[in-house]
């Protein structure tokens, strides 16, 4: 049994769902690995995010997982910032979480 440490991120990506095929595209470029997709509904009500911070929630969402290799997570998610304009309101929120251990 092999042990890796802090070799692989668990990346979750949350956006609209006419961006899944595109994003599922630029995953499998990446060396995405087990991706999982799962259709999602907005909860928030519209009148709150208006009120506070002037934006309207989508509610068809996407939920991507995937597993990544660490040294190449901050990459990807700058250029899911740029690519897919994770940058501005309502376009997508996407984060890494380190995986300690991995046993195969």
């Amino acid at each position: 049994m092999a042990e890796y440490n802090n070799c692989v991120a668990f990346l979750t990506v949350i956006a609209d769902r006419k961006q899944k095929e595109e994003i599922i595209k630029f995953l499998l470029d990446s060396r995405g690995h087990l991706i999982d997709v799962v259709y999602a509904k907005g909860t928030v009500k519209s009148g709150y995010f208006k009120d506070m911070l002037g934006l309207v929630p989508e509610e068809k969402k996407i939920l991507i997982t995937c597993l990544v290799a660490s040294n190449l997570s901050d990459q990807l998610l700058d250029q899911l910032l740029i690519k897919f304009n994770f940058d501005k309101p309502n376009t997508g929120i996407a984060f890494t979480v380190p995986v300690e251990k991995l046993s195969v």
